[in-house]
């Protein structure tokens, strides 16, 4: 996602500023993580898009194999969607495996060519969740510095709003959306998401075959789906879960489930489709997977509590960006999976009714035990471990909130803000082969193409 919006925003100043009818050529270097992985996670094929300004939000994932490969047979690129120029995929996307820039593992640098003769040149860097950042200038894609009616920068602040206002952690989070956008519109915007992300696991769940990339990896929720559904028939999502809900008679089922809606989400991912970055594509599954659980598990099917579960669940995601790394090629898979497990487990947390302490009792718990986790994908894919362990984080996510439930936070000897600061401390510990270079672990003991049972 961050390649890709950075190719939007490159793209787009040219545009404004030369205009596209003026260029002759353009050439993207990849560096680092973003080079060693860049194809397993189909890194060339966002900057692709992005430089033909298809909007990830909108475009039609179903399409992106068929324009990939009209690039390579024809050498020719829509720049910004309208102007063909030669463009030839094995040559001007340029993985630099051994080169690293300093400011972030996740580099990368435009090179563009004036019919005139001039040359520009801008590197940019991914930094987790779709966030990116020009060489020299601010974060792309956040809001303008305004003053927030509760400002945030860690679980401590955040529970001093609590405290002094009354006010649960999603009150506290949608009074300073309120500083953007009225209620209804953020209202609006977080459905968008849900929506965005229960499509995802119902495409996912009927979804069957191999997985593209090399390593022949058999899609397991459509199996798993049909399975638990015992062939019963239904023609639309409403159908489905209720036939869900219907087939969970016990922990054993439920826990199937669990599994079964990150697995959907997660082969979605590592098929091209659309996801909802959460904290990161890689670690998509496990909120979906946590929140369809509430919803259809704890009778919580309305709009107003799913908006408060993602309020929630942001927040905590937020305070991890703020005080660590949400990026994988910074701090390892704890800084995907054990951030989305933690944002998880704080949202069902409140959801289930508990209290605000209880809440960051329960983020702290579930990435206190994803500590360490090592980035480590086989063949620079976003598959193995990284689908099963988004049914891990839900998990551990569900299991973080029910001893969150049942535990005094005053007496915790954890706090959110240590586990925090320990996580990044592990991170810059961490050698740099764990951190989604493909370099260590799994990556290096699994061949591509083969796998064991």
């Amino acid at each position: 996602m961050g390649p890709w919006r950075a190719a939007i925003y490159f793209i787009e100043s040219i545009k404004e500023k030369y205009g596209l009818e003026n260029v002759a050529h353009i050439q993207v270097l990849l560096y680092g993580s973003l080079a060693k992985t860049g194809h397993g996670h189909g890194t060339d094929i966002a900057i692709k898009m992005g430089l033909m300004l298809e909007d990830p939000e909108t475009t039609d994932v179903s399409l992106i194999n068929e324009k990939m490969q009209q690039i390579a047979e024809q050498n020719i690129l829509a720049l910004g969607g309208i102007m063909p120029i030669t463009f030839c995929p094995g040559k001007d996307v340029v993985f630099l495996y051994n080169e690293s820039l300093p400011f972030h593992p996740n580099a990368m640098t435009f090179l563009l060519n004036l019919k005139n003769g001039e040359t520009i040149s801008e590197t940019w860097y991914s930094i987790g969740g779709g966030f990116v950042v020009q060489e020299g200038l601010s974060l792309q894609g956040t809001k303008e510095n305004v003053d927030l009616p509760f400002p945030i920068n860690d679980a401590q602040d955040l529970l001093f709003w609590c405290i002094k206002t009354g006010m649960s952690i999603h009150e506290v989070v949608m009074e300073n959306e309120g500083t953007w956008r009225s209620e209804e519109q953020t209202k609006e915007g977080v459905l968008k998401i849900w929506k965005t992300m229960r499509e995802c696991m119902y495409r996912g769940c009927h979804t069957k075959g191999e997985l593209p990339g090399g390593l022949k990896v058999k899609r397991r929720a459509f199996d798993l789906n049909k399975k638990l559904t015992k062939g019963e028939l239904y023609n639309n999502y409403d159908q489905w879960t209720a036939l869900v809900k219907k087939s969970a008679g016990n922990f054993n089922a439920i826990l199937d489930w669990i599994s079964c809606f990150a697995l959907a989400v997660n082969e979605e991912n590592a098929a091209f489709g659309r996801v909802v970055t959460a904290p990161t594509n890689g670690a998509a599954g496990v909120i979906p997977a946590v929140l369809q659980y509430f919803i259809l598990f704890c009778n919580a099917d309305e709009e107003d509590k799913i908006i408060h579960f993602l309020l929630t669940a942001s927040e905590v995601g937020s305070i991890f960006k703020k005080g660590a790394t949400i990026s994988a090629a910074m701090g390892g898979c704890q800084a995907e999976i054990g951030v989305s497990s933690a944002m998880a487990a704080a949202a069902l947390t409140e959801a289930l009714g508990g209290t605000q302490k209880q809440a960051l009792m329960a983020a702290e718990i579930a990435m206190e035990h994803h500590l360490g986790l090592t980035c480590d994908p086989i063949g620079g894919l976003v598959q193995i471990p990284c689908i099963e362990r988004n049914t891990m984080g839900a998990i551990k996510a569900i299991t973080a909130s029910q001893l969150a439930l049942q535990s005094a936070p005053d007496y915790a000897k954890v706090s959110l803000d240590k586990v925090v600061k320990t996580m990044w401390d592990t991170a810059l510990d961490m050698n740099s082969k764990y951190k989604e270079t493909s370099d260590g672990g799994l990556a290096i003991h699994i061949p591509l193409g083969l796998s064991e049972c």
